[in-house]
């Protein structure tokens, strides 16, 4: 059985993972992802274990509300709290909870 995550940060950590997933099942947005962070296929997965990486996940997902929409539809999170993960990821003295 897993542990429950507590931390606010690692929660936010866990929905940009999830939004990194989101956006390379989708050919188009992945491209898009690719040519404005200049990343990467193949380093992809080692840049996904940085903080700061992940915050530009969650930067190109909030960045168009479409985007948002449809990541909170496919993860089942309500758009204030992908908002709230990507305020937490930027803030290290964020203390409210997200999801």
């Amino acid at each position: 059985m897993k542990k429950p995550v507590q931390n606010p940060r690692e929660v936010a950590e866990i929905v940009a993972v999830q939004a990194l997933s989101f956006i390379a099942g989708d050919p188009e947005l992945l491209g898009r992802f690719l040519s404005e962070t200049g990343i990467g296929p193949a380093t992809l997965r080692t840049a996904a274990a940085d903080p700061q990486f992940l915050r530009s996940v969650l930067d190109f997902v909030m960045r168009d509300d479409t985007t948002v929409k449809a990541f909170s539809k496919a993860s089942e999170l309500h758009p204030t709290n992908v908002a709230a993960a990507h305020q937490a990821l930027g803030d290290p003295q964020w203390e409210r909870d997200v999801p």
